[in-house]
């Protein structure tokens, strides 16, 4: 039992901490209460060594003056606050409406907007909390500590401002958007492959669902965030088979099997079983690298509509695909059924495989740029990169999807309106490697 609630908490830590990075709530208020700690803590400190010791470098200031100053700062910054959210509400409008919905979530999780946001609200507190210890009479010395505290707050909050709208107006570039996304969907590849120890690799056509198996189903509706391995064995009594009926990305129904299990666990060991799967209200990259491909195509196929009509904004989207398929493509996936070393078996038939990948980043942009010859220029570079790289690097079965999108796209130009003969060919040459492939402005060929 101890081992199954740690197991448990762990995988809702998981999901507490992901959470955590993208609510604009809890960071904010974590500095805000740290301002009010440090507030007591200060008037603590002055009120045990007396307002008129002699501190070195701190501030010497009548009541009367700290007063005005503490009163002052604190209306800057609970006006200043409502700025800063204005600006980020502004910001969430512009990433919504000129890159896609999905990609709200970088600019919610930005921490330096969160931290700035703290600091405002958390200078806000302090000195309020610290006016009550001034007495506000001209000959009365000022708390020292209390009062240096509280400038160089003010002092730290304004360059926090500064850099925020910096940073702000970087994050806005497509550039940057798209980078972030991709570095993310890194980040959750690396981890695809990690695989318990004590357990193997076993055929997935071994394992078929049995006819008596026990179907769990899902108490809520929502996405797949989370499916924790080790939980699942740790759960499983021995010689029981689990076959997941969903996978990590995809959208699940209530009461829809979240797995079948055979022969029939006791309850309790159904319970645990449940709770090794993680169903959130919204879709995340914990454990979905799918979804870092989700998001590019979003912005590619925005930038592809007819109001928006940016090229080369799809281009960059492109390449950022590229990059982020030149790993996946490499790196090994999970195993889609695994054993332990007392009968315990677990079968993911529906996990996504790299062909699969492909159709996910290059199927919609297929179709959707053949009216953009540069943007099916940077598409077939970036395949043909694809191509040689898993060949180089001894996986040239996972050539095949690369090349079935080259030639999709390749037969549907001749069939584009208004596509000139010497575009077209130009086009198709791309598909041979004697030409550049860093050639992205030039109509060049060897």
């Amino acid at each position: 039992m101890a081992q199954h609630a740690e197991l448990e908490w762990r995988l809702r830590w998981a999901a507490v901490r992901y959470r955590f990075a993208e609510s604009l709530f809890l960071l904010p208020s974590l500095v805000m209460l740290g301002g009010i700690l440090l507030a007591i803590g200060a008037t603590a400190v002055d009120d045990r060594i007396g307002h008129d010791a002699s501190v070195p470098l701190t501030l010497a200031m009548s009541s009367n003056a700290a007063t005005w100053l503490l009163s002052t700062v604190a209306g800057a910054m609970i006006t200043t606050v409502g700025v800063v959210f204005s600006l980020t509400v502004v910001s969430l409008q512009l990433a919504s409406s000129q890159f896609s919905p999905r990609v709200m979530r970088s600019f919610i999780r930005d921490r330096l907007s969160q931290g700035v946001i703290g600091l405002l609200v958390g200078t806000f507190f302090y000195c309020v909390l610290v006016l009550p210890n001034l007495s506000g009479e001209a000959t009365d010395p000022a708390p020292r500590v209390s009062l240096t505290i509280a400038v160089v707050l003010t002092l730290v909050t304004v360059i926090g401002i500064i850099v925020h709208l910096d940073h702000l107006a970087h994050g806005l570039q497509v550039g940057n958007v798209v980078r972030g996304i991709a570095e993310e969907g890194q980040a959750v590849i690396r981890t695809l492959d990690r695989t318990p120890e004590a357990l193997r690799a076993v055929a997935v056509e071994d394992y078929p669902a049995a006819p008596e198996a026990s179907a769990v189903p899902s108490v809520r509706s929502g996405w797949v965030s989370q499916v924790d391995v080790t939980r699942l064995f740790e759960a499983m009594p021995e010689q029981t088979t689990v076959r997941m009926e969903t996978r990590v990305g995809a959208y699940i129904h209530a009461g829809e099997p979240l797995f079948l299990v055979w022969p029939s666990p006791p309850p309790r060991s159904i319970h645990h079983l449940a709770g090794a799967i993680e169903v959130s209200n919204m879709r995340t990259m914990q454990q979905d690298a799918d979804f870092a491909l989700r998001q590019l195509v979003d912005i590619g196929l925005r930038a592809l509509s007819p109001a928006v009509n940016d090229p080369t904004t799809a281009v960059e989207v492109v390449l950022r695909l590229g990059s982020l398929l030149r790993t996946m493509l490499v790196a090994p996936l999970a195993a889609p059924a695994l054993e332990d070393g007392a009968g315990r078996v677990l079968v993911q038939p529906w996990a996504l495989e790299h062909d699969e990948y492909v159709a996910h980043a290059f199927d919609q942009i297929r179709q959707s740029c053949q009216d953009q010859p540069e943007v099916v220029a940077a598409t077939l570079r970036v395949l043909r990169m694809l191509v040689a790289h898993v060949e180089a690097e001894g996986h040239p079965e996972r050539a095949e999807p690369l090349r079935r999108q080259m030639r999709l796209l390749l037969e549907a130009l001749p069939d584009q309106p208004g596509l000139h003969p010497e575009d077209l060919r130009r086009l198709q040459a791309l598909r041979a490697e004697q030409t550049d492939p860093a050639d992205h402005s030039h109509h060049r060929s060897r």
